[in-house]
């Protein structure tokens, strides 16, 4: 296949690439964008604060560190760094467990879930921008693959 024509950059040859190596090239320079483009959306806090807030918001319980760490991806230190900033911007509290002092659990405060409403309607336009043109079956076909890159990836 020619990437070329599938991503039309002027300054780089994508040609020669295997599809394995242009997919994770891909995917990599994508985060960058959005990133780049959620935090400049957010303003307050960065899209990695923001998708931490979500990420606590899904948990059927506070998560501790370790868990969070497990859902976002991430390792502890960083997640760590990212707790801490919201900690300090009034986002997350963190308070020991009650039934293990030595675990620390994560709560969304108020102003976290004023925030996520605040952004709600704007962030779900924003998203179907971006999945514009793609129908389910090519997006289930993506999340597919990647959580089986996933599996993939927990075997190395």
């Amino acid at each position: 296949m020619n990437y070329n024509e599938l991503y039309e950059s002027k300054t780089v040859d994508f040609s020669d690439i295997p599809a394995p190596f242009f997919l994770l090239g891909l995917l990599s320079a994508f985060d960058n964008r959005y990133q780049a483009t959620a935090d400049a959306f957010f303003g307050e806090i960065s899209w990695k604060q923001v998708f931490a807030i979500v990420c606590i918001d899904m948990c059927r319980e506070a998560p501790t560190l370790r868990e969070l760490s497990q859902v976002m991806g991430s390792s502890h230190q960083n997640v760590k760094q990212i707790l801490l900033k919201l900690e300090n911007k009034g986002f997350v509290t963190m308070q020991a467990d009650e039934k293990d002092r030595r675990k620390q659990r994560i709560f969304l405060t108020e102003k976290a879930r004023e925030f996520s409403a605040s952004h709600d309607a704007q962030s779900q336009q924003i998203v179907s921008t971006i999945f514009e043109g793609i129908s389910e079956e090519e997006l289930d076909v993506t999340i597919q693959t990647i959580l089986h890159m996933e599996r993939n990836m927990r075997t190395l």
